[in-house]
């Protein structure tokens, strides 16, 4: 794609999330997302082959489905309260059928299923765009409306989003679709503490957001999307295994690293509302995360591969992509626990 054309593309897919973001109008949010979702199309088919078309379609149909449903919740809305401004919705049906559109756009368990297919579809600058920058939206409009929000709806959508982002992820060996699951279980997370206490879910979205970039951005320089072409990195650059190896257990919510955090505080939340079950239920489920993480990282770094690599020349080629936030990245993707007690103030 050419530059100039990939400018306006991205300008349109940032202008969308921000109208988004700082509307108080219903019509104008919903505005935001279509053109969101028209622009984001074209660079999820920046390699142009069959599969990224085949997702590009599996994303557009999604979306134009949760559009609608938005939609529809709006009107309902509207009839009911008269007015456009995004404040309590005081109609149970409205309340539900705008929670399921956003949970469609966000891939929450039980309309999950497009998230692995179409980030497997497309490229892995296309992907971290896709599970970073295109959940910022729907989040916040579910920020804004989380009082109104039927709390047993989007706890039951947040257990299931945790048990299928964990088991989903187990068998998986194309990164993509593992990084896909993770983003699903995470979802599930931050749709659980949402009508508790929703400056969690933002704090939770930020740490999610760091190290999903970071993990990206080393698979980009890495040119690795399966765990046997990740397996290769101990030879060629046994830094980067070493890093890669620090941010899946980040991922994963190990405590002494950043992950350990949201995960931390959102299940003392919820055990201060007087719910056990469901912390302890994600805590499990949270294991299943674990283990496919830590199954990368020991093909990742804890293996060499099977060659003795004493040629003077080298067998694969360097990569020429300049990573230029990578170290903050992985700094804040790592070492962010001793701010918990601030964090915690904030909240």
């Amino acid at each position: 794609m050419k530059p100039p054309i990939l400018i306006i593309i991205m300008s349109t897919v940032i202008l969308g999330t921000m109208i988004v973001l700082f509307s108080s109008h219903w019509l104008m949010i919903w505005i935001g997302f279509e053109m969101n979702m028209l622009a984001i199309i074209p660079i999820l088919m920046k390699k142009f082959n069959p599969r990224a078309t085949e997702a590009s379609t599996k994303y557009f149909l999604t979306q134009a489905t949760a559009s609608m449903l938005l939609m529809l919740g709006i009107i309902i809305n509207l009839l009911y309260s008269g007015h456009w401004t995004v404040s309590t919705i005081s109609n149970p049906v409205a309340s539900t059928v705008i929670t399921i559109a956003l949970a469609m756009k966000l891939g929450l368990s039980p309309f999950h299923f497009w998230v692995p297919e179409v980030a497997q579809g497309i490229s892995l600058s296309s992907g971290v765009i896709l599970l970073t920058w295109q959940k910022i939206a729907p989040l916040s409009v579910l920020y804004q409306i989380s009082p109104s929000i039927n709390p047993n709806l989007l706890v039951t959508m947040a257990a299931t989003s945790v048990l299928v982002g964990g088991w989903g992820g187990l068998n998986q060996t194309q990164l993509r679709k593992i990084l896909a699951y993770s983003s699903i279980a995470h979802m599930g997370w931050m749709a659980a503490i949402m009508v508790y206490n929703p400056t969690l879910m933002i704090l939770n979205l930020a740490i999610y957001i760091m190290m999903t970039l970071g993990t990206f951005m080393l698979f980009m320089h890495n040119l690795s999307t399966t765990t046997l072409s990740l397996s290769h990195t101990w030879n060629k650059s046994p830094l980067i295994a070493s890093l890669i190896l620090a941010l899946m257990l980040s991922l994963g919510g190990l405590p002494p690293l950043s992950g350990f955090i949201p995960k931390w505080m959102i299940i003392q939340e919820l055990t201060k509302n007087d719910m056990i079950v469901m912390p302890t239920f994600m805590a499990i489920t949270a294991l299943l995360n674990l283990y496919f993480y830590v199954r990368l990282t020991y093909a990742t770094a804890l293996t060499m591969f099977p060659s003795a690599n004493n040629m003077k020349m080298k067998w694969q080629f360097e990569s020429t992509k300049k990573m230029i936030l990578l170290p903050p990245l992985i700094v804040a993707s790592t070492m962010l626990l001793p701010l918990t007690p601030m964090l915690s103030i904030m909240d």
